[in-house]
């Protein structure tokens, strides 16, 4: 595989492990990041991870994906809600998208049942913890195939 899998993460998950533990667990974004590096590695992918709390900068990224990505899994955390400016980044972008939420959203508020990213991916994983990110990593290893 010659482009890597972009893994991007949106706001507060640079407080995994410390913002509400009771949802969102202990795990750290750096510990998921190094899991989903060893995962990666094993499936003959390459991952490169990155994390903004700004809406812009993930459109920024998404939009460098498009030449340097071959497939992005993407937590939006609550930009999934709000953002119709990543949905139409990720609409321009050509690889395979797959959506990840730690915590199952469709039983949190009701806010928090409607992504607007889910639109655009080819899968969305809701509701098992930071493993979510390693089911969508094999995920994306078969959707490039």
């Amino acid at each position: 595989m010659t482009k890597p899998v972009w893994l991007l993460n949106g706001p507060n998950l640079n407080l995994l492990g410390l913002r509400q533990p009771e949802i969102y667990g202990r795990e750290t974004l750096a510990d998921v990041v190094a899991a989903c590096e060893r995962l990666a590695g094993e499936l003959g992918l390459a991952l490169h991870a990155l994390q903004s709390n700004h809406e812009g900068q993930i459109v920024e990224h998404i939009h460098a994906a498009r030449e340097a990505a071959s497939g992005i899994v993407i937590n939006p955390g609550a930009y999934s809600h709000t953002s119709v400016a990543i949905l139409d980044a990720l609409n321009a972008f050509e690889g395979p998208v797959l959506e990840v939420h730690i915590s199952n959203i469709h039983r949190r508020e009701a806010f928090r049942h409607h992504s607007f990213v889910s639109g655009r991916a080819e899968g969305v994983i809701a509701g098992f913890g930071t493993e979510g990110y390693l089911f969508a990593l094999r995920r994306m290893r078969s959707l490039l195939k």
